[in-house]
């Protein structure tokens, strides 16, 4: 009896051991089941397409052997809205410097010599390009740049809605506001100086016309002091002859090339710096400058500066790309700085575009 009772206990435990084995054998032949862990994207995805908007897209990526759902917001941007330059047709003018700048001119500034030229000819809007005229206007005018000016509701943008760190009631010296003006590009700092003009606004869009007719600038036309407005024109040509020009200058000089400054506002100080990265890199000597943008203008920038001992003054209008602009003016340093080795001069000039 008592081997009976051995023999079924045996039996048992091979028929448990049995289950067991197949048990675990279903389990590891079974697909496992993964628990999807659900993830957010680090940061935004900028795309550009017909229907702007924001959008969340569902995506499944590997990630350690392991399936995980990723959630990925993008942020769907309007098709860039072509420039004047581009209406124009002068995207289709090719150069040997590949520059992302529809227009281009540089010059010597000893002598006028034209170096390089690029569609140098046309109008286009050169957005805060235009500061520079207001900058000359305000220093001939020999106005007391000590005076407080203060900034108005009338000074507020309402054409392109642009930002601005001066509040409605900003109190500044006319020193500073042209400072800030002419190195951080502030429109409503421009706008209050023109506004502060003997005769207003008007008559400061007026005197730049007339000044602008004084340096023989035939292409230019300017309607407000900020740039803002796309009917603000001027050739690079004209505006190579306004560089020259405030180059007189010596408070336009130091305002423009400025890297940083701290000004006083209602008692409070407060930083700006420059729009043009240029200035503070030991690579370059400029000793004027200006930058303009404004979606009809594209990126824009007017300088003087010194390259292997000649001095040259350097435009290029219509630039795509944020750092497009200063890059070109990298380019044309490179082309400049080959010339003087090779003993070449007005020979290499190049000319292109309409």
């Amino acid at each position: 009896m008592s081997k009976l009772a051995l023999s079924v206990l045996i039996s048992l435990m091979f028929a448990s051991t049995a289950l067991t084995a197949t048990a675990a054998h279903a389990a590891d032949g079974a697909p496992k089941k993964h628990h999807l862990k659900k993830v957010k994207a680090r940061g935004p995805v900028r795309v550009a397409a017909a229907e702007p908007g924001e959008r969340v897209v569902k995506r499944v990526v590997m990630v350690h052997g392991r399936r995980k759902v990723v959630y990925q917001r993008l942020i769907v941007a309007a098709p860039p809205v072509p420039t004047m330059g581009d209406l124009a047709g002068l995207n289709m003018t090719h150069d040997p410097l590949d520059l992302k700048s529809n227009v281009a001119l540089v010059l010597d500034q000893a002598n006028s010599e034209v170096l390089f030229e690029k569609n140098s000819n046309v109008a286009l809007p050169i957005a805060s390009i235009t500061k520079m005229m207001t900058g000359l206007i305000v220093v001939e005018a020999k106005q007391n740049m000590d005076e407080i000016l203060t900034i108005t509701d009338e000074d507020v943008d309402r054409e392109k809605f642009s930002s601005s760190r001066l509040k409605v009631g900003t109190q500044l010296s006319r020193a500073d506001m042209l400072h800030i003006a002419l190195m951080s590009s502030e429109n409503r700092a421009s706008s209050a100086l023109g506004r502060n003009y003997p005769g207003g606004k008007p008559a400061f869009v007026e005197a730049m016309n007339a000044k602008a007719r004084e340096l023989g600038m035939v292409d230019t036309h300017y309607v407000d002091s900020s740039g803002l407005s796309k009917m603000n024109v001027a050739s690079a040509r004209d505006l190579a002859k306004l560089a020259m020009a405030a180059y007189q200058q010596p408070i336009l000089r130091q305002y423009s090339t400025d890297a940083k400054a701290m000004v006083e506002t209602n008692g409070r100080p407060m930083q700006f710096g420059t729009t043009n990265h240029l200035v503070a890199s030991p690579d370059w000597a400029i000793g004027l400058q200006k930058t303009g943008f404004i979606n009809e203008a594209g990126r824009c920038l007017m300088m003087q500066a010194v390259i292997e001992g000649r001095s040259v003054i350097m435009v290029f209008l219509d630039s795509k790309g944020k750092q497009s602009r200063t890059a070109d003016a990298g380019r044309m340093r490179k082309w400049l700085e080959a010339l003087k080795p090779a003993g070449l001069s007005a020979p290499a000039a190049y000319s292109t575009g309409m």
